[in-house]
């Protein structure tokens, strides 16, 4: 194997692999899988399909993540007794919302030597197909799943300046849609569906229109993009008037202004907070 190793130990190649086309892998991939002593898959049923159409028969380790933490210490002594070791996940780049990252820090605190590959990527594939401009973006995976704690998590991204990407499963796409238009506003959206598959569907528009089309939608997992809201003019020369503009335009909550106004005018955030508190309780 012609790759760079420490002493006698094994090599750990993070291997990316198709996230729907099976064309979408590399020469190098198909090497390393080939080559190395095992292969560790987040689902060995699973990855034999990608395996097996490729003539790949090296073994396989199961490495799911309810047992991530319990496997990743076996597999870092194979690598310490010199196994080279492929990582995989069901599609895409591991250790990216896959089990991974926890096998990958051990192994650095090990010394093993780590070989990322370039390769397929949900996130950059959605990126590449959307035509939004800016000079990055922010991804965060899978939001939660239960209401109360999606609803949370929107709300920190209020005033987040970056396109923000995540992903959803169908049965959970129009909840969050709903949500995100709820405490977001109708802002400008896209999702890529079913990437790199036959019925891929890249669609942009207002989060409303994505909404609409969500309905019955019950097949291919989402990457979904919401960018940034437009920017507040603020207005108002004393605090009392930056107060009321932030209460009847923003969607800030009483006590985010308050953190806000008071960082901007070196003011005690509890003197702005029982100012402000007065003047959310006489609104209408």
């Amino acid at each position: 194997m012609q790759e760079h190793k420490v002493e006698n130990r094994g090599t750990l190649y993070i291997v990316p692999t198709p996230i729907g086309n099976l064309e979408d892998i590399t020469l190098r991939a198909i090497r390393i899988l080939k080559e190395v002593d095992h292969i560790c898959a987040e689902d060995t049923r699973h990855s034999k399909k990608l395996l097996n159409h490729f003539g790949i028969a090296t073994p396989l380790i199961s490495y799911y993540r309810e047992k991530e933490a319990e496997k990743s210490g076996y597999i870092i002594n194979l690598l310490q007794d010199g196994k080279n070791i492929a990582l995989i996940s069901d599609a895409g780049t591991p250790a990216i919302s896959d089990p991974g990252a926890i096998l990958v820090q051990r192994g650095h605190q090990a010394g093993i030597t780590i070989v990322p590959l370039p390769g397929a990527s949900a996130v950059t594939t959605a990126l590449s197909g959307s035509g939004i401009t800016g000079d990055g973006f922010l991804f965060l995976g899978f939001p939660p799943s239960k209401k109360g704690q999606r609803q949370k998590f929107i709300q920190s991204l209020v005033n987040c300046e970056y396109p923000v990407v995540l992903y959803e499963s169908p049965r959970r796409i129009e909840g969050l849609l709903q949500d995100s238009i709820e405490i977001l506003g109708d802002r400008n959206g896209f999702w890529a569906r079913e990437l790199t598959k036959s019925f891929e569907e890249l669609l942009p528009g207002k989060l409303t229109d994505l909404l609409e089309k969500s309905a019955g939608t019950n097949k291919g997992e989402f990457v979904l993009i919401i960018c940034p809201g437009e920017k507040e003019q603020v207005t108002g020369e004393t605090l009392e008037d930056l107060l009321i503009w932030y209460r009847d335009n923003s969607e800030l909550s009483l006590k985010d202004v308050s953190k806000k106004l008071s960082g901007d005018l070196g003011m005690s955030r509890s003197q702005v907070y029982q100012q402000a508190l007065s003047l959310w309780d006489t609104k209408k």
